[in-house]
């Protein structure tokens, strides 16, 4: 197949390391911070309308509002694999690619669509990146015969989510595509593969459609790429010591707890890393503030330059004529390995 035309990216935050770590409090300011964020614009419409303005939520409720599930670590999992890609971390990136090649894409540089549907509030597809689908993207399933152009079906991928009677609508080839995390691919040859993304790997399971899985990688197991032959899946486990899984776990357990202390001082057996507890007490002498403020303060005690930002608006794409999009931002954290 002929290359094709690369679309427009469509940057929700980038958050990308300029500049090697000084110091681990630093960084893991720089790396909560958005982490923090993530929450904050996950609050939902209903509960806004309860409580008030979203910015004027002050960061010592967050932890009170927020829907908590048993898969929170899941989602921030989906987002920072997600932004890694998307920003080209090196650990990431590389496992990504060896991944793709086995689908056949190895061309161009890997790219990432978060493809997710609100939980919870108005049915909504939530897809960012959204420019990189153009009319001639098609999603590889790993079947015989011409692949299926991505675009056309993408809401009726999000229906299908809520509404099993619409998955036989689908192409067989794709049936089961609804389930996918991401599109990972490239712009290059407009080849994309529908990808899950399970923190844990237990709970992988084959789909038509998807033909990648990124999960962490296990202590004591090789983290080799593989094909798993019963599910037709590429198992891309991320790495750990010294890596993505490490730094990411670090990053949203400060947050967990915080969360779980409405922002008041933890106890020392909750954090008892010194330089987690220093991340901690920024955030615990600002609980009384809303959290716009809060994020906008924490920027001077971040490391500098250690992260670029780039923002714009995240895309929205409703389906049901009654739904309005409650989610304007995506906001990813984005791990990184400290020295």
């Amino acid at each position: 197949m002929p290359d094709e035309e690369a679309g427009g990216a469509l940057q929700i935050r980038a958050e990308r390391q300029n500049n090697p770590v000084a110091d681990e409090v630093s960084a893991l300011i720089a790396v909560t911070r958005p982490i923090i964020a993530g929450v904050y614009h996950s609050i939902s419409q209903d509960v806004l309308s309860a409580i008030g303005p979203r910015e004027e939520i002050k960061l010592k409720i967050l932890g009170k509002i927020r829907s908590k599930g048993d898969g929170d670590t899941g989602i921030a999992f989906e987002y920072a694999v997600h932004d890694a890609v998307a920003n080209g971390v090196p650990a990431v990136v590389e496992r990504v690619a060896d991944a793709l090649g086995r689908c056949r894409i190895n061309r161009g540089d890997p790219s990432s669509i978060l493809f997710a549907i609100e939980k919870s509030g108005s049915q909504q597809l939530i897809s960012t990146e959204i420019d990189l689908i153009t009319s001639d993207s098609r999603v590889l399933s790993g079947e015989r015969g011409q692949p299926v152009k991505l675009k056309g079906y993408l809401n009726q991928l999000a229906a299908a989510f809520r509404r099993p009677n619409t998955r036989k609508q689908l192409p067989q080839s794709i049936r089961g595509l609804w389930k996918a995390d991401l599109f990972l691919g490239s712009t290059e040859p407009d080849h994309w593969v529908g990808t899950t993304v399970k923190i844990n790997p237990s709970h992988l399971e084959a789909a038509k459609g998807l033909r990648v899985a990124i999960v962490p990688s296990k202590p004591g197991v090789a983290d080799t790429i593989k094909k798993d032959e019963q599910k037709n899946l590429i198992v891309c486990p991320m790495p750990h010591d010294g890596s993505f899984m490490q730094v990411f776990y670090e990053g949203w357990r400060i947050v967990q707890v915080l969360l779980e202390n409405n922002f008041n001082n933890p106890r020392p057996v909750d954090l008892p890393n010194p330089a987690h507890r220093e991340v901690a007490r920024v955030y615990i002498e600002r609980r009384d503030f809303p959290v716009p403020d809060v994020l906008d303060a924490t920027k001077t005690f971040a490391q500098p330059e250690l992260l670029v930002f780039n923002e714009a608006a995240a895309a929205n794409v409703a389906f049901g004529a009654n739904a309005e999009p409650e989610t304007s931002t995506i906001i990813t954290p984005f791990p990184r390995m400290l020295e």
